[in-house]
């Protein structure tokens, strides 16, 4: 992943040397010690500052709100996933109180954030992998919608499948959360390639 940093450096004329066969080379003077000063800034490289932390950790709930319903066994059968769950029940359930909150959610992350360039790379990138993610949540609700087994084995793989989404978003959003919260840039398996293409 390409990312540029912006350098700033400060260099004397006397650095620089004309030769005949090796045009502008950097040469230091005898004696005199080189200066160089880097300055690291949030927009355009990969550390963030304590706001692009924040806005970049809260990208990752919008998925797994999108996504919550797979996780219906799951949040049943294991008291340990209720216990984490149950402290974000009054989030999901404004977020699924309209039917349309998630599309108007993916438009206001993609245009107002992604495409915004006052927003740092960091920030643009993760809410980049935060819509990929939740845009691959249409293959499980096609196969849902196709396939909708009452009992027998039908049933079970259909539990096993919404299980494991909803697992996967579950690590997805402690992983991307965590980590930029933390100021690393995490890369979301599946949708970190999709993210990277989109975010210039």
């Amino acid at each position: 992943m390409a990312i540029s940093n912006l350098l700033s450096t400060t260099i004397t004329p006397q650095l620089f040397s004309h030769s005949s066969h090796r045009p502008f080379l950097l040469r230091k003077p005898a004696g005199a010690p080189r200066r160089i000063q880097v300055t690291v800034q949030s927009k355009g490289s990969s550390t963030a500052d304590g706001p692009d932390r924040l806005i970049s950790a809260i990208a990752y709930f919008y998925p797994f709100f999108d996504g919550v319903q797979y996780g219906k066994y799951v949040i049943t059968q294991f008291t340990p996933v209720q216990a984490l769950i149950q402290p974000l029940v009054p989030a999901i359930r404004v977020f699924k109180s309209f039917p349309l909150n998630g599309i108007l959610v993916f438009f206001t992350l993609y245009f107002v954030v992604v495409r915004n360039p006052n927003f740092s790379r960091y920030v643009r990138f993760n809410t980049m992998q935060a819509i990929v993610l939740d845009v691959l949540l249409i293959f499980p609700d096609l196969l849902e919608r196709s396939f909708s087994p009452k009992d027998g084995l039908g049933l079970d793989l259909m539990m096993s499948f919404d299980s494991t989404v909803f697992l996967f978003l579950l690590v997805c959003l402690i992983y991307g959360s965590s980590s930029c919260l933390l100021g690393q840039l995490p890369r979301l398996p599946l949708v970190a390639e999709a993210a990277d293409r989109q975010v210039l």
